[in-house]
């Protein structure tokens, strides 16, 4: 497995607010800078399915493989030769904020092929990605 990123922020806005914008996926691109559309077959949940289209590149289906609402969510994207997992999980730090955590990977056997093509696109954006996320989530 290759870690692509991290990235972590603190917001007033309730873990709620971030649940919000993840399920509402029609509107990522107004966060995520590097995302063109994105489609969720049915509600989210875990299990569902969908495709987007990275700016610039083919698209891609996905699959939300978890979702506890208000502490974590993970989708899976299916490159060919590899997966790419966004974790993210939100949790209440001891003085009450919001704490929202995202990890980026790659695992497979074309992982290093991918590394090279999206990794360091992937790991610049996320830090900015989040916090407009993080903007949208408090306002």
């Amino acid at each position: 497995m290759i870690t692509l990123g991290t990235a972590q922020i603190t917001s007033t806005a309730p873990p709620d607010a971030f649940f919000e914008r993840w399920a509402d996926m029609a509107t990522w691109p107004e966060w995520n800078t590097d995302t063109e559309w994105v489609r969720l077959d049915g509600p989210f949940r875990a299990g569902a399915k969908g495709e987007l289209k990275p700016k610039g590149a083919p698209k891609v289906p996905f699959r939300v493989t978890a979702l506890v609402p208000g502490k974590e969510f993970t989708d899976v994207s299916s490159l060919l030769g590899a997966r790419l997992t966004f974790h993210h999980e939100v949790s209440t730090t001891p003085d009450g904020a919001t704490r929202v955590d995202v990890t980026v990977t790659l695992r497979g056997p074309l992982a290093r092929i991918w590394n090279l093509a999206l990794g360091k696109n992937i790991a610049a954006a996320l830090q900015p990605d989040l916090d407009r996320l993080k903007a949208r989530a408090e306002s």
